[in-house]
């Protein structure tokens, strides 16, 4: 099967809450860890070229290894958590075998790399771990060593970065410790010796890096300027990359630095006093977050990048008219938390997601062309009371400007301290991180009281007439399902069955029955009474108990085929299970509804089946398409057809390791229509789009080529 047969259409994320963990090349990428990945994305033209996928931590930091003659960097080196270092070789955005360095004893929070010697096959890397050490490592080719390691006793090192001596190839290097001090060290019979200590700083420093200008054959270190600007601790600093000129080397003396209090600060000298001053601020302002943790320059200077204490990524552009102007631009958003489910809108337009970040997120193709698309019944914004527990919608009519001549008069005390409304905007381009946070907060309708624990699963039939919700249970009191009206918003049915927790639920197509599977290891099936009142017109209809049940373990997933005959179940013990025909049943009057049994054979999947999904449309052969996800992130695609053979099971795609999630599945949703949302083809009946989630904080979209199923 071709490689072509799934393309990554889309991805969301964030970048991880590190100081280091974002690095932008000469050549435009963005290297950005998100969780255990590290997402390749081009800003230019906002898309994720590639994810490489070999921790088994957190990404902690990132660099591209810079060449001494400015060409567009190739090799990308990463530490995390997992106290692992890779060396990743990169060519037109796919990597080669990396190469992995182990010896730390904790996470690694901080590295740097340079090619040494004059040759690009040899590569030095620094890098500084939680457990109060630096190690130095050398990479010949494709073999490598640690050569030195550096004891700060009880210290830490949070910073460091190599470079050369002017006009030399002797390599030193600056570590930013917890002990207010700068560390310089200095090659010297192929070790390290410590050199100087740099004081100065009243606290820890947490960002170095050098910028190297003149070619001086005697070294000093003199204090050249002390930069107060901010408010708060200021987690990075970042020189703009030299460039070539003529045939020689520039360095420009641009220096970015990003702060706790929400800002970043372009610094650039006086051209006739030398003074170094603030030339551009930029950042937040408002709002509950907390600041930036890292900074970084475009190659080109025209943009700069900040990423958030949430993993919001924030960038600013040039003005093409005005010199030391810099305005918002639109850049990749995500959740920074485990993104626990998501749908399809029924229209296919858009994808809604929930994380364990507590924000549920809307994402859809922006393909706006200048058309007016207000609409006033939807709320400008929403804001919190004082002393209030709920937010407040703001709709058009609410927004409203006095008179003149009533300006300064107040009516009640209320009106004198006015609520703190968001300002409508008329978009021209996706809206910034600022903008969804403050403007995008959509009110409450209503709560729903009665549940005795936290809600673990939530499903709404297709009519949008009922709400089914179930909570975290240990007993069967609490496990029991409760069905809510969308329309008065009361309860109209308590569905007991379950002894445990229901991990799932899901409605038929049809809306005649309603499918639970639970931690008991059991399922349930719920048929719709006709011409019974709505509050009690849902019988148990089906069900496993001990003996019947397939599944050993949890069963944590279930979908129905698009037809209401069949449905799907996923369980911890690595089997998914077709069971019915549920209409064969219903019209068979002999046929014990109770004692359905598979109709499929087991599928073994590997792993721990998490999520499963059956597309809305058939293959090409009539054969139901489903799609599996596991707990190790995998996400497999099956064809299924209903037959009295055991081969009824094809496997179609197991997706590579790039594509594939670094941490569970959590869900995985079929567009209810084929073509790509987005694309030009939006009809094409050739694809269908897949949207999964993950522990991993990513939210992605698959093109699917049906043709090649």
């Amino acid at each position: 099967m071709s490689a072509s047969t799934v393309e990554l259409s889309h991805a969301a994320f964030s970048a991880n809450r590190c100081p280091g963990c974002v690095s932008w090349s000469r050549g435009g990428l963005l290297a950005c860890g998100t969780c255990h990945s590290i997402a390749l994305y081009d800003p230019q033209k906002k898309i994720v070229e590639s994810f490489l996928n070999g921790h088994t931590g957190r990404v902690n930091c990132v660099c591209w290894i810079q060449k001494k003659d400015c060409s567009n960097e190739t090799e990308l080196v990463s530490g995390g958590s997992d106290k692992r270092i890779i060396i990743w070789n990169i060519k037109k955005h796919q990597f080669e075998q990396p190469i992995v360095l182990e010896g730390h004893l904790e996470a690694v929070c901080a590295i740097h790399a340079v090619y040494a010697r004059g040759s690009e096959d040899t590569v030095l890397i620094a890098s500084a771990s939680s457990d109060s050490t630096v190690r130095l490592w050398l990479r010949k080719n494709t073999t490598s060593e640690c050569i030195q390691t550096l004891s700060f006793k009880n210290g830490f090192v949070l910073d460091l970065c190599i470079s050369f001596l002017p006009g030399s190839s002797v390599p030193i290097l600056a570590c930013g410790a917890d002990d207010s001090l700068v560390h310089l060290y200095v090659m010297q019979n192929e070790q390290f010796q410590k050199k100087q200590v740099l004081h100065g700083h009243e606290d820890w420093v947490r960002g170095v890096e050098w910028a190297v200008i003149g070619m001086e054959i005697t070294y000093a270190v003199t204090l050249e300027t002390v930069l107060a600007g901010h408010e708060n601790t200021v987690y990075a600093v970042h020189w703009q990359s030299s460039f070539c000129q003529d045939g020689s080397i520039v360095q420009p003396m641009s220096l970015l630095s990003a702060s706790m209090d929400k800002t970043m600060i372009l610094w650039e000298p006086d051209e006739e006093s030398g003074v170094w001053l603030e030339q551009v601020r930029v950042g937040e302002v408002g709002g509950n977050t907390l600041g930036f943790l890292g900074c970084q320059f475009s190659p080109d200077k025209s943009m700069i990048l900040s990423h958030a204490f949430h993993g919001a990524l924030h960038l600013w552009s040039h003005s093409s008219t005005k010199q030391n102007e810099w305005f918002p631009s639109v850049v990749i958003s995500g959740h920074f938390n485990s993104v626990q489910g998501l749908r399809w809108d029924p229209e296919g337009e858009f994808v809604i997601t929930v994380g364990a970040d507590q924000t549920t997120r809307l994402f859809c193709p922006w393909k706006r062309k200048g058309e007016s698309q207000e609409d006033t019944s939807l709320p400008e914004g929403a804001t919190v009371p004082a002393l209030g527990l709920s937010n407040k919608a703001v709709f058009h009519g609410e927004l409203f400007t006095k008179p003149i001549h009533e300006e300064g008069k107040f009516s009640s005390v209320s009106e004198q301290y006015s609520q703190p409304y968001f300002q409508p905007l008329n978009l021209k381009e996706p809206p910034t991180e600022d903008h969804l946070l403050q403007n995008t907060l959509w009110p409450e309708v209503q709560k729903l009281y009665g549940h005795g624990y936290e809600l673990f699963s939530v499903a709404c039939n297709h009519g949008k007439t009922i709400i089914a919700s179930a909570c975290k249970a240990s007993k069967r009191e609490h496990a029991a399902i409760i069905l809510w009206s969308t329309t008065s918003w009361k309860q109209l049915q308590n569905l007991s069955y379950h002894n445990l927790t229901v991990t799932q639920m899901a409605f038929s197509p049809n809306d005649k029955f309603l499918l639970a599977v639970s931690r008991d290891r059991k399922w349930s099936l719920w048929k719709k009474q006709e011409g019974f009142p709505e509050q009690s017109d849902f019988i148990l209809y089906a069900h496993t108990d001990k003996n019947t049940s397939e599944h050993t373990r949890i069963i944590w997933t279930c979908d129905w085929t698009p037809d209401s005959k069949y449905f799907v179940t996923g369980s911890r013990d690595k089997k998914v299970i077709v069971w019915g025909d549920c209409q064969l049943s219903a019209t068979n009057e002999k046929n014990n509804p109770k004692s359905f049994r598979p109709c499929s054979s087991l599928l073994d999947a590997g792993d721990s089946v998490t999520a499963v999904s059956v597309s809305r449309v058939l293959a090409l052969d009539g054969s139901y398409i489903v799609a599996v996800g596991l707990d190790c992130g995998k996400i497999l695609l099956y064809k299924w057809k209903h037959s009295k053979p055991l081969d009824d099971w094809s496997k179609c795609l197991d997706m590579d390791q790039r594509l594939s999630h670094t941490l569970t599945v959590k869900q995985l949703c079929w567009r209810s229509f084929p073509g790509r949302a987005g694309h030009n083809d939006m009809d094409n009946e050739d694809w269908i789009q897949l949207a999964s989630s993950g522990a991993d904080h990513c939210v992605k979209i698959f093109d699917v080529k049906r043709t090649d199923l």
